[in-house]
């Protein structure tokens, strides 16, 4: 049985947050600006307004946190590609492109520079990378069914795919280098223009683009 958590040490910083929500915020924001390593439990209780004991209710520690951190950034892109239905493989490819960078470039902090955490490579987690190697798969399995990939070799089409892939994921690099939360507007165009060059890479003529992002919806 889970025991209970303590008392709050403090009022809540937000409070449309559950408890478990303010000690993933209060990690994403330290892990990103302070580093990981030299982020302690101590530091994200007092960041979250919660007695450091009562992290241990929600999580086992802060493994058990950077993994959730770590794949809240590639659970709703790969539910996404589940609901890929109709349309060409090349509009399927196009709405999941925008989807990951989109999902990658939201919210106040930079999850995704995470990724390059040593710590990633251990086996807790695992699960993490899995789900990230699915979700490369996945891009793999739409460029092959476009006309373009469809043409290419099994071995240029694996080298695509790692290249679309490192296009979609490199909005990492933007936003840290304009650290904070994008402006709703901001966000749909860099989430758009970045979807618009994965598909010139996968071998989609420019004059197509226009009509895959008005059937998902995207600025013209």
């Amino acid at each position: 049985m889970r025991r209970v958590g303590r008392p709050r040490a403090v009022a809540r910083p937000r409070g449309d947050l559950s408890p478990r929500e303010e000690i993933l915020s209060a990690a994403a924001e330290l892990f990103t600006t302070h580093g990981y390593a030299a982020t302690s439990t101590r530091a994200m209780a007092e960041r979250a307004g919660i007695r450091q004991a009562s992290i241990y209710h929600y999580f086992g520690g802060k493994e058990d946190i950077l993994a959730e951190l770590l794949e809240s950034t590639v659970r709703p892109s790969l539910e996404t590609s589940l609901t890929l239905t109709g349309g060409t493989p090349e509009e399927r490819l196009w709405r999941l492109c925008h989807c990951d960078a989109r999902l990658l470039c939201s919210g106040p902090h930079n999850l995704g520079a995470l990724y390059l955490l040593p710590e990633v490579h251990t086996e807790r987690f695992a699960e993490f990378r899995r789900m990230r190697g699915e979700l490369k798969d996945t891009y793999g399995r739409l460029l092959a069914a476009t006309s373009a990939g469809a043409a290419l070799t099994p071995g240029a089409r694996a080298l695509r795919t790692d290249l679309l892939f490192a296009l979609i994921e490199g909005v990492i690099l933007i936003r840290r280098d304009a650290p904070g939360e994008m402006a709703a507007d901001v966000l749909e165009t860099l989430a758009a223009a970045t979807a618009d060059a994965a598909l010139r890479l996968a071998g989609v003529a420019d004059r197509d683009l226009p009509d895959l992002r008005d059937k998902d919806g995207g600025p013209a």
